[in-house]
């Protein structure tokens, strides 16, 4: 201002030269705005403490859906397909009928075997009483002791046809029974592989395959863990933060493609006993109810998994937080209003806001609008705000 006040021209604007009139004009005009900014008031921002909220971070991850169980259904026995019992694609019930193989010659070989075991039996009864009226010859002294024994073996060679006989029976029951082939579980059944009329082979391994099912209700989700993830909830357990879903049904959320939020409520069934050496990941499985059939396998999925226990934590908006190079921040305003730049360390997004996890104290007065318009040491004019937390129902679900 001092100077200010020397530039003051006191002489006769006549007397000047243009020139020297022309530098009074510029530097006068630059001590103005020099005064204007000196009077300038503090940037208005808007300042808020962070919300103190109880929390469960959840980890989200790509998942595939498998049946519980699927089933190749092949012929058990060979023959000329009949009919097909079922439309391609329905569900079906375990038992229910699916195809008839042409059950005419395992019908013949059933009545043969039939008739076998009735001729065994008979050649047994004969053995039987031969083996009596033997006995008592030979206490009458009337045979040999060789002819006796010979007797005796009769008899238990025609216990054992007896035996082989019904055996017989029994496998071609079986046969015939297998011209019938039912759904070894219930699901949904692809479509059918063979026509009537076809010769299908059956009862080896290269065994006709004639249709396939798979289950649907409940239904798998298999994931992937990464090697950190992994490690991170191998010491949650170890520590009683989070139990470990070999031991515990921990909850799993999942959600479709075209879904929004996590409606499919499972849990946690199965971790595998290794990580891939080639993906350094670690397969886990969820179990799904799924009782309108709408998780079909082979679908990919969104789930979430409890990536923490339940904590308590501070949280922020997003657009409170700046970017330092790698180092994230934020602005506080102390007691004497005056800005204080404060890094920050953060976790995950959770109800709309940002987990804050070191650098701030419940009791700081945050910067969340404005804070373009701050700069570490000025004084600003805080209004009070107010931070919104989007609570959901993921809040309040329990880890296990």
């Amino acid at each position: 201002m001092k100077l200010c006040n020397q530039l003051q021209p006191k002489t006769p604007l006549k007397y000047l030269p243009v020139f020297g009139l022309a530098l009074i004009s510029f530097f006068t005009a630059g001590c103005e705005r020099q005064q204007a900014v000196a009077l300038q008031a503090p940037p208005t921002v808007t300042v808020s403490r962070a919300i103190e909220h109880e929390v469960i971070e959840w980890d989200e991850y790509t998942g595939r859906i498998e049946a519980v169980e699927a089933v190749e259904v092949r012929a058990r026995v060979s023959g000329y397909l009949e009919s097909v019992h079922f439309r391609d694609g329905q569900v079906v019930q375990e038992g229910e009928l699916l195809f008839v193989i042409d059950p005419r010659p395992y019908q013949v070989q059933l009545d043969r075997a039939e008739a076998e075991m009735e001729l065994a039996k008979a050649r047994l009864q004969l053995e039987r009483n031969d083996y009596s009226r033997a006995q008592v010859l030979f206490e009458a002294r009337a045979i040999s002791e060789e002819e006796a024994d010979t007797r005796a073996s009769d008899l238990r060679v025609a216990k054992a046809s007896v035996q082989s006989a019904l055996a017989a029976v029994e496998a071609a029951a079986l046969n015939l029974e297998f011209t019938r082939v039912t759904a070894p579980v219930s699901g949904r059944i692809s479509r059918h592989f063979v026509s009537e009329g076809n010769l299908i082979n059956g009862g080896s391994a290269q065994a006709t395959l004639l249709t396939r099912i798979v289950s649907l209700d409940p239904i798998f989700c298999y994931f992937e863990a990464d090697e950190r993830s992994y490690l991170k909830y191998a010491r949650l357990s170890r520590e009683g933060k989070r139990p470990s879903s070999r031991e515990a049904k921990n909850p799993v959320y999942l959600a479709l493609a075209d879904e929004e939020g996590f409606p499919h409520k499972g849990y946690m069934d199965f971790v595998d006993n290794r990580l891939d050496p080639n993906t350094g990941t670690m397969t886990g499985r969820a179990v799904l109810p799924n009782p309108d059939f709408l998780l079909t396998p082979g679908l990919f999925a969104r789930i979430r998994v409890p990536g923490s226990g339940r904590y308590s934590a501070l949280l922020l908006p997003d657009q409170a937080i700046g970017t330092d190079l790698s180092q994230k921040f934020v602005m506080v305003v102390g007691d004497q209003d005056l800005v204080e730049y404060r890094p920050v360390s953060l976790g995950p997004i959770i109800g709309g806001l940002r987990v804050v996890r070191s650098g701030l104290q419940p009791s700081d007065r945050v910067i969340i609008r404005g804070v373009q318009k701050a700069r570490a040491g000025t004084k600003v004019n805080p209004q009070k705000g107010e931070i919104v937390f989007e609570a959901d129902d993921f809040d309040s679900r329990p880890v296990s």
